[in-house]
């Protein structure tokens, strides 16, 4: 029932587009810079694994402020992998790791809460930049041992952060689709991992 409706309303959203009421460009549909920016990448070996440490920039439009200090929570996804880089076949995934973070402002007590959703771990911050900060940073991350990379492969690691869409109220989703305000996803950023 979930997917039909699901399904029933992107059929309705693409055909709205198409109609011109929700004018749309590509130019608009997929900002050409991300609000989400991976820094200060640092990739090292310690007691024979290698370990990720990274910034997250995260720079939210005036829109999804806007709808976070109504009430509104928003969710990302981080996702850090390692691969193997092959010529005649899709590269070998050797490691993978997801988080899902929440921000959500609590007028209560005028602070706002980042959630770490796969323990339940929080914390509370008296302003939004302190909150946007520690939900960026990624210390030490154990990735792989240096014993499972082949020395005569090439190897790389990548970190992704998406912004989940489907976790907005259902009136904010369509918008969320077509207006670059809510393009707070990153690609796919890569680095050479030496072995």
């Amino acid at each position: 029932m979930h997917a039909y409706a699901s399904s029933k309303f992107l059929s309705l959203l693409c055909l709205l587009i198409l109609a011109g009421i929700f004018p749309v460009s590509a130019r608009h549909a997929h900002a050409q810079n991300p609000r989400v920016e991976i820094k200060d990448v640092l990739i090292n070996r310690q007691d024979g694994h290698y370990q990720l440490s990274a910034n997250i920039v995260y720079n939210l439009s005036s829109k999804a402020r806007n709808a976070l200090q109504k009430g509104i929570p928003l969710y990302w996804d981080v996702s850090v992998k390692v691969a193997q880089s092959r010529n005649w076949m899709w590269d070998k995934t050797i490691f993978s790791y997801s988080t899902r973070l929440r921000i959500q402002y609590q007028a209560l007590f005028n602070s706002y809460r980042v959630t770490r959703i796969e323990n339940n771990e929080s914390e509370s911050y008296s302003n939004l930049q302190a909150a946007l900060t520690d939900m960026g940073l990624i210390k030490d991350l154990m990735l792989v041992k240096q014993g499972e990379m082949d020395p005569d492969e090439k190897y790389y690691a990548g970190i992704k952060v998406n912004f989940d869409r489907e976790a907005l109220p259902l009136p904010l989703r369509p918008e969320s689709y077509v207006n670059s305000q809510w393009y707070l996803s990153s690609d796919w950023m890569l680095w050479p991992v030496e072995n």
